[in-house]
This record gives C-alpha cells, structure tokens and sequence, in this order.
C-alpha cells in the first residue's frame, strides 16, 4: 500500500449508506477505492475501519494507512452529493489532522461506482434532482432508448446531441414517450427566401385581349417565377400587328405555392385564342385532374370549353362527357395514352403541360410519361405534316422537386426556369413515437395548431399524410376537432365536399395518402408524417420534400410547420430493408434525387409495344426520343417472341394489351387463367398475388 501512495492527486470522499467511500486517483487514473469507517473519540470523529475493495472482496488495513494517504493528497474533495451531516462529520474528522478539503459536485452514478467525477454546470445533465456527468447521462439515455426499441445510429446521435444541449435526461424521456416539447422535436429550419426579381406588370402583357382582361381584374403584377417565365420567351415574339409566334419550351421549377402552375395556364390559353391549338393539361391523379378540371371550368369557361379525359373511360366521376373538340383537355396521363393508343383524334394541340413532370423517376409510372411524352410529340409532328399552318404544339413541364433540373431540361429539350424563392419559413420536427401512440399525438398537434390563428386572420389546419385508406379513417376518427379522411377511394362529391370545407376552414385536418402529396390544393399550416411509407415503399427525398412543402402559404400563414413522427425498429412491409427511424434522417439530411427514367425488360416492352401502335415503323425514332435508355433491338425481339407483333404492327392481342396497359408478365397471367377457366375474380386475385410477389 505505501509503495502505490507514493504520490497521490486526489483523495475523493463521497458518502455510501452509514459509511464512506475513499477513492484515490493518480494522474487522473483511479489507483483504488476503499471502505471508511469513522469513530467517535474525544477528539472528535477518527478513521475507525478500512478496507481496500478489490472486485467483491474486502481486505481490511490499517486506519492509520487512510491518515497517511489523506497527508500525501495534493488534493481532498468531499461529494456535494454527501448529507449536511456526513460533510460535517468529515470535514471535523480531516480538521483533527489540520487538512483542508474542498466540497465539490459529482455525478452520483460515477461515486456510487468508485470514481472521481467532478462537474460543472457547463458539463452537468440534470437527472431528476441531481446532476450527472455526460457519460453516464449516455449510457442512462442508451437504458431508456433499449425500453423503447432499437434505435439506429442517426437516431441516438440526435438524441445524443439534443441531451448535451438541453442538459436535462427528463425531457429526452419525456419527448420519447410523445411529449412536444418544441425546443427538442424542432430538427431545423428551412428559411424563407426572397430573390431580386423584376416583376412584370400585367398591363404590359399585351396578350389576347380577352385573357388579357381577365387577368387585369385579378392581379397588378405577376409573381416571380411567371414573371421569370414571360421574360424568358413563355410566349412567342409579335411581328406587326400580327398575332404571337409559338412561345419557348420550358421546364419551370419552383417551390409549392409560388405561383408556376399559372405559367402553363397562360401559355396555353394564349395560344388557344390565338388559334394555334388547343391545351392539354395533363396530372397523375384522377383526384388532381377532376380539381384542376373544375378550376379550369370556374376560372376559364367563359373564354375557353373545358373537358377532361381520365383513364379509358369516356366519363368522369363528376359526369361530364370527355368531348375532344373542346378548347381545353384535362387529363390523366394515362387518360391521353390511351387516347393515343387506341388511335383517337385529338386535334391540333397548341399546348402540352405536363404538371409533376418528376414522375418520370417513379418506378412503374416513370417509364409510361416518358412514352406519353415521347407519342404526344410524335403526334403533334406528324399533324404538322397533314396540316398547313399547324406549327406544332408548346411544351410545359411543371415540378416543385427536381435534384437535376439542369440536365432534365436539357432531356425535355425545354428552357430551364428555376425559381428557389420559399414564401414561408419553414420548421422540421421529428419526435419517436409506436404506431398505437401516434393518434393522441397527432391530435394534441391538430388542436394545439388549430388554436392558433396567423397575423393574416387563418386558422392553422393540418394535413395528415398516412399510408393506407384504412388509417385515414382511423386517424380521422380519434381527432377532437372535426376532420375527415382524403383518399382515391372516396367518391368524387364526398372528396369535393372535404375540398370546399376545408377551404371554408371548417376543418382542422384532412388526413390522407400519397393523392394530396402531387398537388390537390389544400391550404395547410402544418403538415404531420403519421408514416414515412406510401403503401409498402419508403418515400423518396424527393416525394418527402414535395409533401412537406405543403406546409405554409404566402397569404394565409406566417409560417408552416412539418412534423415526422417516427416509430423505431417500423417497416411496414417485409420487403422494406430500412426501419422508419433510418428513414427519417434519410430524408432529412438527403439531397433530391435526379430525375432518371430507368427501363426493366417489362417496361421497355410496354412503351416499345405503345410506340409500334402508335407510329409503326417509326416506333425506334419515338424510343431514342425518350429520356430513358431503351434497349429497343431487345424489346423488338421480345415482342416478335411474345407474339404482340407482327413486322412492325401490333397483333390483336399486342393490342389488347397494349391499350390495357398490361405487363407481359400480367398478360400471360390472364390469357393463362381463361384457358384454364378460372372465375374473373380468380383471375384478378391472381393478379394481385402476382403484384405482391414482385
């Protein structure tokens, strides 16, 4: 014993029940720890027992081994943590030898377990009443987190880092079982930006004097990025007193709520008074076209007929008949390429607005815009042909995400106009919360920002985004104040009935699945993930970014607000390969993706099939047109071998298929199921098996 006190830095004092713990520490390394007892003398208290601790024994020494240890000490610290009175009783004990020692705080966890660890309030974290070291607040928070489930690593770094900075282990407990404590939920914020841009005046547009007059009762000026688009050849140069030319291709990217969908509008319309051809304005959801359609009616249809076209059908589920003379065409997609693929006539096109034009990376719809795109200039070419004094249609691409637009623009052989400017600042939340828990929490944001009202005179409402219909309802149901699910599977009066009452604000929250997330018009202050999934597939940045910009509008809310409630360890399908945690941080701190049309064999057959149909021979022109890489020699030889051509025409069954927009795979699965003489509903059950396996 004498030999390892040579030299001692600190002898360390901290009470442990009716007795002592002595700890000795030698350039910073602990060398032992002891038991002491103190006896009460005439003197006053002297060391009574001492025992060396080594692992689960004790060795007893000598009482007076602790006197000459407490001599050879630079330094003597007693345990704030000590009683009043067990401080006294040390502190007259260390009198009677006329050493002087110093109380000091330290982490309890680190003196009940023998070690030195002074702190400060710059390094403390609050544990209850007491304070601890950050160490043992990481391995307390690393107890708490292993209750809860496993967490990833970006997980327990944010709530690592959130714990150092607040320093206080209740509230990190606190927001892991669902509290909202905005100074810990908050992740960032995205600023509000403004760029220096001269804004066009709308009395010095000199279009048509119809729509000219029209606009003049609703605005001064144009917004940014319309006034970006004008100045940038959005509509075509006057010679004389004669009408416009044919306005620049253009690819417009802008943030929610700036404005660039009436880009696309104006072109459009100018060109239809001017004669030039009619405007097809074209989404990926039913739900959005029917919105659009009815825009188009309400604004518009005193100047221009308006019909729509979704799907296959010749009738929408608002009832009106598809007439393809009209002025205007609101459509799905897929609702012009069956037009296209079963021959129909559209008309001269003047113009062609492909709205979410970031649709093109989807997988499994990707592949179907760029063959749209490809197949509507084909037709437009070839009527430019067949018809003296058509000049072909004008095209507008319209996106709130692209990770590449530079290069997409380029793709589209359209005029990039990018507009970065964000209205509103916007804040990104994310708290952890299990699938049965994320109701109540949902509602306490709802009502908490339903409360609330904007300097602008708004309530804030919310849009729920979930992953299924069946949680739309469930959600909606647990909700206090009045709300009501949004999905594809509501009839089209009973979605235009929750439109036009949140729209009236009657509603707090709408709560709904990926339908909303490309554009149907909701002004939301705040935007809540019960799910980062859309059915069984993760979001994309890109998705994600596109949802939660629907946080915050210019006129209505002086900010939006994104809330991400997270569940550790959650997939939603076992084909999924990361957990919602993994995935939150992902798409936080992940930049856009680009936009890249990627072709299997399936889908490059599909569009080589749709091009054969639609211009024969010159089916390999339309392919090398497209953005994506199509191995057209293969897909020939697939379709030879399929037996859904024949040369360079569609056989009655390529175009059965073709027109139904089938997979070979689902083909062969029907055409396999009615020689065997399964029941249609086998038939589509096997279809959904099939869907399911892939």
């Amino acid at each position: 014993m004498s030999r390892q006190v040579q030299r001692v830095d600190t002898l360390f004092l901290h009470e442990a029940g009716r007795n002592y713990l002595a700890v000795v520490e030698r350039d910073g390394e602990r060398v032992f720890r002891a038991k002491l007892e103190l006896k009460e003398t005439s003197a006053g208290p002297r060391p009574g027992k001492f025992r060396l601790v080594r692992d689960s024994s004790e060795e007893p020494r000598s009482p007076e081994e602790f006197v000459e240890i407490a001599r050879r000490a630079e330094r003597i610290r007693i345990s704030e943590q000590t009683s009043t009175r067990a401080r006294e009783e040390l502190q007259a004990m260390l009198d009677g030898y006329q050493l002087d020692a110093k109380v000091v705080r330290t982490c309890r966890y680190c003196a009940s377990a023998g070690r030195y660890s002074p702190i400060t309030t710059d390094t403390a974290v609050k544990d209850g009443t007491d304070w601890i070291c950050t160490d043992c607040a990481r391995r307390e928070l690393e107890k708490e987190l292993a209750y809860h489930g496993e967490f990833t690593s970006d997980a327990k770094e944010r709530l690592e880092d959130l714990l150092l900075d607040v320093q206080d282990l209740e509230r990190i407990s606190n927001l892991l079982k669902g509290e909202l404590d905005p100074d810990l939920t908050k992740f960032d914020e995205i600023s509000a930006t403004t760029d220096d841009i001269d804004l066009v005046p709308v009395d010095g547009l000199d279009l048509h004097p119809e729509l000219q007059g029209l606009l003049e009762q609703r605005f001064d000026t144009l917004l940014p990025v319309q006034s970006l688009a004008v100045e940038n050849g959005l509509f075509g140069e006057r010679t004389g007193d004669g009408p416009r030319g044919m306005g620049d291709d253009q690819l417009v990217v802008s943030a929610t709520a700036t404005g660039k969908t009436l880009v696309g509008e104006l072109a459009g319309l100018q060109n239809v008074l001017d004669g030039k051809g009619k405007m097809l304005f074209l989404v990926p959801l039913v739900a959005l076209a029917n919105q659009k359609h009815e825009d188009f009616a309400d604004e518009y249809g005193d100047l221009v007929d308006v019909t729509i076209r979704v799907g296959a059908s010749r009738v929408n589920d608002s009832g009106s008949r598809f007439d393809p003379s009209a002025d205007v065409i609101v459509g799905t997609y897929e609702g012009i390429d069956h037009a296209l693929r079963t021959g129909k006539d559209l008309g001269d096109i003047g113009t062609v607005v492909i709205d979410e034009v970031h649709t093109l990376k989807e997988e499994g719809r990707g592949h179907r815009l760029d063959g749209l795109i490809s197949r509507l200039k084909h037709y437009s070419q070839q009527r430019q042909k067949q018809r003296s004094g058509y000049d072909g249609a004008q095209w507008v691409y319209l996106s709130a995400t692209v990770g590449n637009p530079a290069e997409l623009g380029r793709a589209l052989e359209a005029k990039l106009i990018e507009f970065e400017e964000r209205p509103v600042p916007i804040e990104r939340h994310v708290t952890f919360a299990d699938g049965r828990e994320k109701p109540r929490i949902i509602n306490r944001l709802v009502k908490r920002e339903f409360d609330r009202e904007s300097s602008k005179g708004y309530r804030g409402q919310t849009i729920v985004f979930t992953n299924s219909r069946r949680r739309c309802h469930e959600i909606s149901r647990k909700l206090e104040y009045s709300a009501a699910p949004y999905h594809a599977g509501l009839d089209y009066g009973r979605r235009k009935k929750v439109e036009r009452m949140f729209g009236d604000q009657e509603l707090s929250a709408v709560v709904t699945t990926a339908a909303l997330a490309a554009g149907v018009d909701f002004p939301a202050s705040q935007v809540i993930f019960d799910s980062l999934a859309m059915g069984i597939e993760w979001l994309s940045v890109q998705e994600f970014s596109q949802m939660l910009g629907r946080a915050g509008r210019p006129d209505y809310h002086d900010r939006g607000k994104v809330y991400m409630l997270v569940e550790p360890e959650c997939t939603y399908h076992n084909s999924m390969e990361m957990s919602e945690d993994e995935v939150a941080f992902k798409l936080l701190k992940g930049e856009m993706e680009p936009v890249i049309t990627r072709y299997d064999e399936d889908a490059a057959v599909e569009e080589t099939l749709a091009n054969v149909a639609v211009a024969g021979k010159s089916a390999k022109a339309l392919n090398d047109r497209m953005i994506g890489d199509i191995p057209t020699k293969h897909a020939i030889g697939k379709l030879l071998e399929y037996g859904f051509i024949d040369g360079f025409e569609p056989t009655p069954l390529g175009r059965v298929v073709c027109q139904h927009f089938l997979t070979p795979g689902d083909a062969f699965a029907i055409i396999d199921g009615i020689r065997k003489e399964k029941h249609p509903y086998q038939v589509v059950a096997d279809l959904e098996l099939r869907e399911t396996e892939l």
